[in-house]
């Protein structure tokens, strides 16, 4: 019985305190201190309760617009974006301080973050890639302006992330037409996959695929285009086999190679 009053009395003294924290709060808010109201906003802020910080620094930004303290509100109010996870203002906020502050000593750290708010908006890679290559450019371009920052290598670090999504979509986009029997869209896209991006992961097999889909293509093809598409599997072979010799997907490639010599010679001997 006295354990339960205990822990009664320790429910009713949170209760009671964040009660007298949200009237105090209320007041600090709608009253004209606005030295409190900064105060506020910053221990808020650091305790990482932003959600109630920022009608505060929101009211401050417009009071200390061209005060001395308007550059450190501005730039509280940025990472108060940040903090909510709205990437997208808290972005355009580290942006506009980096130009509206010209001189200040946290114009880097600002424009630093103003490009992590742009990784932290790409969406996953099936998505649309638009915002993962405008992150993919903001970062460069905090890069080329400050080169010699102690972030460039956590910037690499993040485009390498963000060209892994452009890939895999890519790589993704041509197995779909390959799933869907569309064969010749299919070897457009891995050879684009490969052109873009030359050292991919993806690349062996990617090398194989274009055999297998010109073979299944050729296959497929009105007796025209037969011989031609079945030259095309031949010369994808030998560049797959110059560069992976001792390939898992070796055998699988050289019979579609012996059968693409076999179906031309058939077809030639019927053209005699």
């Amino acid at each position: 019985m006295l354990k339960t009053q205990y822990y009664l009395y320790i429910i009713l003294f949170f209760v009671v305190s964040f009660l007298s924290s949200c009237s105090d709060y209320n007041k600090i808010l709608k009253g004209s201190d606005y030295e409190l109201k900064y105060k506020t906003a910053v221990e808020l802020y650091e305790q990482g309760d932003c959600y109630r910080s920022l009608p505060l620094f929101d009211e401050l930004m417009t009071y200390h617009r061209m005060t001395d303290k308007g550059e450190d509100v501005y730039f509280y109010y940025a990472n108060v974006q940040y903090c909510l996870k709205d990437y997208f203002l808290a972005s355009y906020y580290f942006k506009r301080f980096t130009k509206n502050f010209p001189y200040s000593p946290r114009k880097e750290e600002a424009a630093f973050l103003s490009a992590l708010c742009t990784k932290q908006s790409s969406p996953a890679y099936n998505l649309d890639p638009t915002e993962t290559r405008n992150a993919i450019n903001e970062l460069q371009l905090f890069m080329d302006q400050y080169p010699e920052s102690d972030k460039v290598d956590t910037c690499n670090i993040m485009i390498a992330e963000l060209r892994g999504k452009l890939e895999r979509k890519s790589y993704e986009h041509g197995k779909l037409y390959y799933k869907m029997s569309k064969y010749k869209s299919a070897v457009i896209a891995f050879n684009t996959t490969i052109k873009s991006y030359p050292d991919t992961k993806y690349r062996e097999e990617l090398m194989f695929l274009i055999v297998k889909a010109n073979f299944l293509l050729a296959e497929n093809s009105i007796l025209s285009k037969k011989v031609e598409r079945y030259q095309e599997t031949i010369k994808s072979y030998r560049i797959f086999a110059d560069s992976y010799k001792e390939s898992t997907y070796m055998k699988s490639a050289t019979s579609y190679y012996n059968a693409s010599l076999k179906e031309i010679e058939k077809l030639n001997k019927k053209q005699e």
